[in-house]
């Protein structure tokens, strides 16, 4: 009767409720829309709506109508960006979805392009076709032909089966109270920064972190450990990172068992001086943990009132006595059944805990649940516990890409696949090592442990077996697989590739922490007005300026993929391709392929073992030309904050197609904290490398 007496009067009803609707700007182009039950007072609310109402909110119009609610927004004297309707019974609301893709929703299957399925937003490892896709990490934020919107309170589904979308409440939770944020853009990528401007900017990661990460599940002794570590330097292939798991998910790893933080005295029988010798080879050193409390709330430095176990800063000093012994990193396994608040809560806790113990280290945590704004608190996320198979490989392209529109820069898989089945080939292991190099998380794990390395191929034996029968379609590989010389070349090859693109790398590391731009970017961010790029899921740009296309095949010799317009050149044989249309590349197992982009200016520095040893050796830049082109060159000290108090080092260098020249010149006043550096230039079409001392003044080369 309430609802009814509302409808006769001009009230606004939803789910049956009196609501009170507000409209306020939220960030440079974002428009806030709240609902809120009428008891609960808004300042400034509209109450009732008797008839058509047009309003002006910041850059917005907005026609409002009732009996139900429906708001349509435009920029003013613009187009049309949104068409909301809300059902005054059930409380769902309906949107313009047009014909074009639909992008992001967080990480999960299915699809690249969105549209045509029904998205429960539940964070969960089974949520759709587990094997192949991982798990969802669901982000109520959807991006569209020049609209994005994002639902504060995302207690439901959302729908984009039909012509239009819907999000539709559970019927368990409440409607209310609702809000929409509502935005437009030219190009996608400000709808990027839009969101982190609402969400939070992604931090500033630690160097190591995008340098190759070797994860091991069992680890028979000490000695295994350290002679897995002294493999890597003996044999000169680059690794920062080693990550320890759990012992309880693994015959023996680093801990005790589940929720433990004692150290197995097998594996690790002097827990401080062995960190202490892993640090000495320029190894970091990160630990699993799981079975966070079911409540986790607060931050790690509040002064707990009692000793709730579900407060972070309870929660945290389990870890102190552990983090004292000056391990790098956290791997916070599970917590897909939290809360969304505690979910964030738990990231947070592992980004300010750490600060607590060395307040100017950047901290990093690798996390299988979240939520968004995990961003801004260092958050790492992977995929979860995917098998090996072909199809699985397929599709975590395009789930990457997917997590990096919806706000997630950092983002990676199990290289080979965590649950191993007959799939699972040298050959196999080789393609996703080659996808993995260009993302961001490089990282390798999953069940065998002992087939997880880059000479595992050639070894003849599996090792510990880790199966898991429990999973359909797991199987332990082929003995016979295990003679393949061929693996550990290949996996080099890549290693040497990824330390060597670090400084563009880690340049694009810090666009993303100013801009939310991740670094793996669907074509659609700078190509949406072209269709064919738009749609295609399967490859990416790395960076601005290199488009990758991963092979996902078994037994491919060749690829076919899109090049958007303009001009692009391969990587490897430096052949220029006209772009707009199709192209098909020979491959050999030892190639992906890989395209710069005319105009693009690529830094490649010295060969490397770890991200931050200092080599003798000059920056290499390559210059793509037939276009003009710019790339800002950033350095910092890879580890601090200190670039917080601007000391970083950031360079401008520019090439002017038409004049054939270079030209470097310093952004702020430091030149890597030395006086000097060398720096070697040359044109990827061939001819004279020129060489010049930046010594922090303005440099030209002409060609």
């Amino acid at each position: 009767m309430a609802a009814l007496a509302s409808a006769q009067t001009g009230g606004i009803t939803i789910a049956n409720r009196p609501v009170e609707l507000s409209i306020a700007t939220a960030g440079r182009q974002s428009i806030r829309i709240s609902l809120l039950p009428s008891e609960a007072r808004a300042v400034a609310a509209i109450r009732s709506l008797p008839g058509p109402r047009t309003l002006h909110v910041g850059d917005y119009e907005l026609k409002l109508s009732n009996h139900p609610l429906r708001i349509q927004v435009a920029r003013n004297n613009g187009p049309r960006v949104q068409d909301l309707q809300f059902d005054s019974n059930n409380g769902s609301v309906g949107f313009a979805i047009g014909e074009n893709p639909v992008f992001g929703l967080g990480e999960g299957g299915p699809q690249f392009d969105r549209r045509g399925n029904d998205f429960r937003m539940l964070s969960s490892q089974d949520a759709y076709n587990k094997p192949y896709f991982g798990g969802r990490m669901p982000v109520p934020w959807l991006m569209g032909n020049g609209w994005a919107f994002f639902l504060q309170n995302p207690e439901g589904s959302i729908d984009l089966r039909g012509s239009e979308g819907r999000f539709t409440p559970f019927p368990s939770k409440p409607a209310l109270p609702m809000e929409i944020l509502v935005m437009s853009f030219r190009q996608p990528v400000e709808a990027l920064t839009e969101y982190a401007r609402l969400t939070g900017f992604p931090s500033m990661p630690p160097i190591w972190a995008l340098g190759y990460e070797q994860s091991h599940r069992t680890i028979r002794s000490r000695e295994a450990l350290f002679t897995i570590a002294r493999n890597f330097r003996e044999k000169k292939l680059p690794c920062d990172v080693l990550i320890y798991l759990g012992t309880g998910w693994a015959p023996s790893g680093w801990n005790t068992g589940h929720r433990s933080f004692n150290f197995n005295q097998k594996v690790f029988p002097n827990p401080a001086a062995d960190i202490r010798d892993l640090h000495k080879m320029h190894f970091k050193v990160v630990l699993h943990e799981m079975g966070p409390p079911e409540g986790l709330f607060g931050r790690a430095s509040d002064a707990p009132a009692d000793s709730d176990p579900n407060e972070a800063a309870n929660y945290w000093k389990l870890h102190v006595p552990v983090e004292k012994l000056g391990i790098d990193g956290w791997w916070p396994d599970e917590g897909e059944h939290l809360s969304r608040a505690s979910r964030l809560a738990r990231i947070r806790m592992y980004w300010e805990g750490p600060q607590l113990q060395r307040p100017d280290v950047r901290p990093f945590s690798l996390n299988r649940a979240g939520y968004a704004g995990m961003q801004q608190y260092g958050g790492w996320l992977w995929s979860g516990d995917l098998n090996s198979t072909w199809r699985t490989l397929t599709n975590q392209i395009s789930v990457g890409i997917n997590t990096a529109l919806s706000g997630v820069p950092y983002w990676g898989t199990d290289i080979g696949g965590f649950f191993s089945t007959k799939e699972l080939t040298g050959e196999l292991f080789v393609r996703w090592f080659e996808f993995g190099a260009f993302c961001p998380v490089f990282r390798a794990h999953g069940r065998p442990s002992a087939l997880r390395y880059p000479w595992s191929w050639n070894m003849g034996e599996i090792g510990e077996p880790e199966s898991s029968p429990e999973v359909a379609g797991s199987a332990l590989p082929d003995l016979k697989e295990l003679h393949n010389p061929a693996v550990e070349p290949i996996c080099r090859k890549y290693l040497d590739l990824r330390y060597r693109m670090l400084p563009y790398i880690y340049s694009a590391a810090r666009e993303a922490h100013e801009t939310g731009v991740p670094i793996m970017r669907a074509l659609w961010l700078y190509y949406s007005d072209d269709p064919k790029a738009a749609a295609r899921g399967d490859e990416f740009l790395w960076g601005r300026d290199l488009l990758v296309a991963p092979v996902t095949e078994k037994g491919a010799t060749s690829r076919t993929l899109y090049l958007p317009r303009g001009g692009w050149y391969d990587f490897w044989s430096n052949t220029r391709v006209e772009g707009g249309k199709g192209t098909t590349r020979q491959v050999d197992l030892a190639t992906i392929p890989l395209y710069a982009r005319a105009g693009a200016i690529l830094p490649l520095g010295p060969l490397k073992q770890y991200t931050t040893q200092r080599v003798k050796g000059p920056l290499t830049v390559v210059i793509y030309p037939g276009a003009d082109g710019r790339f800002v060159l950033y350095d910092d000290d890879g580890v601090s904050f200190d670039f917080r108090k601007d000391e970083f080092n950031r360079v401008e260098m520019s090439w002017d197609d038409r004049s054939r020249r270079f030209s470097i010149k310093p952004r702020n006043g430091m030149v890597w904290n030395v006086l000097t550096r060398d720096i070697d230039v040359r044109l990827a079409t061939g001819g004279e490398m020129k060489h010049l001392l930046f010594d922090g003044k303005p440099h030209t080369v002409q060609f």
